[in-house]
């Protein structure tokens, strides 16, 4: 059983900046993730991509603003599981909650808050026959251990960003790597495309444009990809087989745990905390839904703001917290490093 404060489900930025908002309250966190990484949407579809309309940047990266927010709450410790997603919540007397995840974890929060972005992700998957059988034999639809293939034969099918950066990563570790896209164009920052073609040029990495693996075989494990280039089919010796063709956003099992929905989101409060309709459980970035609902990260960052001042009167009622700036009372972390302006110096002029 995971103990903490408020339980974030949700490692995109709206949920790792609610950790930064908790702590400045003394709040510990502990973030539930179903991805392998934390960052959402920004490191999974687009973490070469910049973004526009972050206050105080002009223009940043998304996987840069990933860092920038893993680094602004380090202080904090936050705990993170991640790879596991949350699957039943039960209310107990004292009006906490126990949530348990697919893998069965535990986890006891008085405070939890949903800031799944569009919901659990699910790997959008090729439409090729017995593909579920190779899944774990061969198949892989997210990289969480590039060591896992070292010295192996990968094939890797997509256009965007990740099928890009994972083919490049790979081509210094596995022995061999295939990277297919049913065009000749790839969706991806220039940067990448331009690394792939020198990689390509030296031999480091092949490459099939445009085609399609379009059948697998092998007889306990993946042996082997068929793909389909020029109309003819040719089949390809693989050890793995790794489809990035993005991901689905699915509410998933949060759905079933009688919170108002309203097409795929969840209703809150905004006139005073984002809360939802169950005391204690609120939903804060792109996964909730109220009037005049825009789905921005900067929207993303307040509602977190305000949601961590609610969960404090909920876990120290009767407390009363007064708000000062961080450039008066400074950032206290939890690991005992503390960071302040420095004080002025009164001295007279003469």
């Amino acid at each position: 059983m995971i103990k903490t404060d408020i339980l974030i489900i949700g490692a995109g930025p709206t949920g790792l900046f609610a950790v930064f908002e908790a702590g400045l309250l003394k709040l510990k966190c502990h973030i539930l993730d179903a991805l392998p990484q934390a960052g959402g949407q920004l490191s999974e579809l687009y973490p070469k991509k910049p973004i526009y309309d972050i206050p105080g940047f002009p223009e940043v990266l998304a996987g840069d603003l990933v860092d920038n927010l893993m680094e602004q709450i380090k202080q904090f410790e936050p705990g993170f599981t991640l790879g596991e997603r949350a699957e039943t919540i039960e209310k107990q007397e004292d009006g906490s909650f126990i949530v348990t995840s697919n893998k069965g974890k535990k986890f006891h929060a008085p405070v939890v808050a949903i800031a799944g972005g569009l919901g659990s992700f699910e790997p959008r998957k090729p439409l090729i026959e017995d593909i579920e059988f190779y899944e774990d034999k061969g198949i892989k639809y997210f990289i969480k251990n590039p060591e896992k293939f070292r010295d192996k034969r990968v094939v890797i099918s997509g256009g965007g960003d990740s099928a890009l950066d994972w083919s490049i990563f790979l081509s210094n570790i596995a022995s061999e790597v295939t990277l297919i896209h049913r065009r000749n164009e790839f969706r991806g920052a220039l940067d990448s495309v331009e690394k792939v073609q020198e990689l390509k040029n030296s031999g480091k990495i092949k490459m099939i444009t445009p085609g399609e693996v379009v059948g697998l075989k092998g007889a306990e494990h993946l042996e082997g990809v068929v793909v389909e280039e020029n109309g003819a089919h040719r089949t390809i010796e693989t050890d793995y087989f790794i489809p990035l063709f993005g991901l689905t956003p699915k509410l998933g099992p949060i759905g079933d745990w009688g919170l108002d929905i309203e097409k795929n989101a969840i209703k809150v409060n905004n006139a005073l905390d984002y809360q939802t309709n169950i005391p204690g459980i609120f939903a804060i970035g792109d996964v909730n839904t109220y009037p005049g609902k825009l789905k921005l990260i900067l929207c993303g960052f307040h509602e977190a703001t305000m949601m961590c001042q609610a969960a404090y009167q909920i876990i120290n009622p009767g407390k009363k917290y007064v708000l000062k700036y961080t450039t008066v009372s400074g950032v206290d972390g939890f690991d005992g490093t503390r960071k302040e302006a420095p004080k002025a110096v009164v001295k007279a002029i003469v």
